[in-house]
């Protein structure tokens, strides 16, 4: 039982190893920049505030609906 033990926790440090390596690959930079800016692309919590106080009919300044 001791053996397959060690070779389970051989197969998952590899499998681990491998992620990691593929994770931080040059050929992920793009696709991991990209990533960490998504953030950044959601809209702003005020704008969505401001957005539902808006009630349907009504129009602010500078808004012309003629």
């Amino acid at each position: 039982m001791g053996i397959v033990n060690g070779i389970v926790t051989l197969v998952a440090l590899v499998t681990f190893l491998a992620i990691v390596v593929w994770a931080f690959s040059k050929g992920r930079k793009k696709a991991n920049k990209d990533a960490s800016m998504l953030p950044f692309m959601q809209p702003d919590e005020d704008n969505l505030s401001n957005d539902k106080k808006k009630t349907p009919g009504t129009q602010e300044k500078g808004d012309s609906h003629d």
